[in-house]
């Protein structure tokens, strides 16, 4: 491993998530100006600064890293926010978040580099995000939105113990509850994926 070690929080066979430095925001920046990576958020009048319509990219320049790391990093059981890795030789792939809503409904997003979509890392990488908000952050329900018609997207969700909620205007909401989840995990047998002594719920 690298000296990225010990931000190893929950590690699973092929994935790790790993909450990143300062230093290490230039990836959040490349990922959010990508147009392929982005280009599920293509075409919509999302309406706010930095946004751009043609390609999904969103700006993530220097000067807003201090305000956004402060917000989203060590702010559990408010917010989480990690990125993926590989565990074979620690490469960033993409990122995870998790935000409380309201009471112990979380809400959350995952974003996965577009050159390593297809591949099963965004099955695997959503699991150790429901399983740390689940089992460190006390999470009630994770809940999810979306366009419907993103095929893989929902088939992912839907694999990893999410059921429809509803949908409105060609968004469907999807949630998972605590209890589903553990279920899901103890029919299979447990689970290969392990959350670091030191960040395990007391």
């Amino acid at each position: 491993m690298t000296e990225r070690e010990p931000q190893n929080i929950i590690s699973g066979p092929r994935l790790y998530l790993h909450v990143p430095e300062f230093r290490e925001l230039d990836y959040r920046q490349k990922l959010m100006s990508d147009p392929e990576t982005m280009s599920y958020n293509r075409g919509y009048d999302l309406g706010f600064d930095g946004y751009h319509k043609d390609t999904g990219c969103i700006d993530f320049p220097e000067r807003e890293w201090q305000d956004w790391y402060e917000y989203f990093v060590g702010q559990e059981p408010e917010r989480f926010y990690a990125y993926v890795c590989l565990r074979e030789d620690d490469t960033f792939i993409g990122e995870v978040n998790v935000h409380r809503g309201s009471g112990e409904d979380y809400d959350m997003g995952i974003l996965i580099e577009a050159g390593y979509r297809g591949l099963g890392y965004s099955k695997e990488a959503l699991d150790l995000l429901l399983l740390h908000a689940f089992e460190v952050m006390g999470a009630g329900a994770v809940h999810n939105v979306f366009e419907e018609e993103r095929d893989a997207a929902l088939k992912v969700h839907l694999d990893c113990g999410f059921r429809k909620a509803g949908r409105e205007n060609g968004i469907v909401h999807l949630l998972v509850t605590a209890d589903d989840h553990r279920r899901i995990t103890l029919a299979k047998g447990g689970d290969d994926n392990e959350v670091s002594p030191d960040k395990q719920k007391i």
